[in-house]
């Protein structure tokens, strides 16, 4: 197994576990970000309880953050180099294709920062823009 992988799951203090490795290899081969369903298609041969198991570590760790697209399936998509997941800094605006399903991340597009009235604490933000995807607009 790449060495490399491992050392990205033992950064964020994660145990380099056989289907740890495997997960990560996976999702950073994918552009799009994936369902826990995704995951279990490809890995077929792989218990459900096992990849949730994982997919949660990885957000528990900030390897990955979790993606309500509107779609009512939670999402997963890694996360950039030294992302905290935090509100002021890190969230960015993700993609969701009408027509392919698909759902990406736009990380050079953060979510400004909203200063919200007195007593709100915000502990989640989210934007979807949804529309048709470079390769779905393709005009002829």
């Amino acid at each position: 197994m790449n060495l490399d992988l491992e050392k990205t799951l033992e950064k964020h203090n994660v145990k380099p576990t056989a289907m740890r490795l495997l997960v990560l290899q996976f999702l950073l081969t994918e552009k799009a970000a994936m369902s826990l369903t995704d995951l279990e298609n490809y890995f077929d041969k792989s218990d459900r309880t096992t990849l949730y198991r994982t997919l949660k570590t990885f957000v528990k760790y900030e390897i990955a953050h979790k993606i309500d697209d509107g779609t009512g399936v939670t999402k997963y998509a890694l996360c950039e180099e030294n992302c905290h997941c935090e509100i002021e800094t890190d969230l960015h605006v993700h993609f969701h294709c009408k027509l392919c399903k698909q759902t990406v991340c736009l990380p050079k597009h953060k979510i400004p920062y909203i200063n919200l009235p007195d007593g709100f604490i915000a502990d989640d933000v989210s934007l979807i823009v949804k529309g048709l995807c470079n390769k779905c607009n393709k005009q002829p």
